[in-house]
Order: structure tokens, then C-alpha cells, then sequence
């Protein structure tokens, strides 16, 4: 079982995060922020990996800490999981669109950490969430989960679809890379031999 459970606790977050890499998408994500576990379901749901997170922050000064930390443990569940990454297709690419909405991603698990991001919310919030914030979670997933991680904004106007459709992207494309190669699953993926 591809499966991995990561606690991380500061002064300013207390996260858990169980996944299991070969699930159907079944998910329970409680941060406290309502539109973040909205998108932890959508990330989990479309990638297909079964994913708990429970995060208590300091959301009295706001949800930076505990949407940052979210990232980090989740990206290195994410790590834990696929291991020595033996047999994984490796790559991934989705165009998902959402309504106003279409954004691009193609992923590595290259475990070379990277982020290039080109999206452009119109909106500063959606609801109560800061829009700055979708960035730093990628940017905490991709670093700790090692992925070089392209995400494009091709089409957009409302905020809360360019956002969904970022989140779907991800998680399409992550269902691609962590699925098991069935013509090289005893070989890691790589011309060096390892990752």
C-alpha cells in the first residue's frame, strides 16, 4: 500500500495528513477554512488519492500559517508515499475547463522542486480568502513533495472558477503521474535510476 501519514506541529499549526495513493478519491479535510477544504476535496476527488487532513492554525491573525503548513505536510505525505517511486508513470498533464475558466498543468515527480505559475485572480479574495494564498500552497506542495510544477492560466474571469480549475488541474494531472507504468512497473523512471 502506497499510504503515508505526516503530523507537523509549531507555535503556529498542528497538522495531520493520512493519504493513500491507490484510493478512489475519498476525502475528509477540516482546516477551518471553508473554501481551502473545498479545494482539498476537489484535489482530492480528482486525483483519486484518499486524503484526511485536520489542521488547527492561528486563524485568529490569519489562514497563511495554516494553508502554508497544509502544503508542507501534504507534499511530504506526498513523498513518503511514492517512495523510492519504482514503477510510476512520473508525468502529468491536464487542460481542465471550468465555465470562464481553462488552466494548464503539467507536473514532474522529479523530486527537483519548482514552481511556475501564471495565474491571475481578478479578485483579491474569494469570500474571506486571500487569493495570494492559492500560490503559497502550491508552492509549499511542490517543494516538499518534490515536483516541478507548471501551472498556465489559459482562460478566465471569475476568481473562484480560474482557483477550482487551478486545484482540478493539479489533481488530474497528479492521477497520472502516481498511477503504476503497467509496461515498466519494476523500474524507477529515470535514465539515472533513481529520483
Amino acid at each position: 500500500m502506497r499510504t503515508a501519514t505526516v503530523t507537523r506541529a509549531t507555535a503556529e499549526t498542528d497538522i495531520s495528513v493520512e493519504i493513500n495513493l491507490d484510493g478512489t478519491g475519498v476525502y475528509d479535510n477540516q482546516t477551518g477554512i471553508g473554501f481551502f477544504d473545498h479545494m482539498l476535496d476537489q484535489l482530492a476527488r480528482h486525483s483519486l488519492i484518499d486524503m484526511s487532513i485536520r489542521a488547527k492554525g492561528d486563524l485568529h491573525i490569519d489562514d497563511h500559517h495554516t494553508v502554508e503548513d497544509t502544503g508542507i505536510a501534504l507534499g511530504q505525505a506526498l513523498s513518503q508515499a511514492l517512495g523510492d517511486k519504482r514503477g510510476i508513470v512520473r508525468y502529468g498533464a491536464c487542460h481542465l475547463p471550468m465555465d470562464d475558466a481553462q488552466v494548464r498543468c503539467a507536473l514532474d515527480l522529479s523530486a527537483r522542486p519548482f514552481l511556475v505559475w501564471n495565474l491571475d485572480l481578478p479578485t483579491q479574495k474569494i469570500g474571506t480568502f486571500d487569493c495570494e494564498l492559492i500560490r503559497e500552497f502550491f508552492q509549499a506542495f511542490a517543494t516538499h513533495g518534490g515536483i516541478t510544477l507548471h501551472v498556465d492560466q489559459l482562460h478566465g474571469f471569475n476568481s473562484h472558477h480560474i482557483a477550482e480549475a487551478a486545484f482540478k488541474a493539479v489533481a488530474r494531472a497528479l492521477r497520472i503521474a502516481v498511477e503504476t507504468d503497467q509496461r515498466k512497473s519494476d523500474a524507477v523512471p529515470s535514465t539515472k535510476g533513481t529520483l
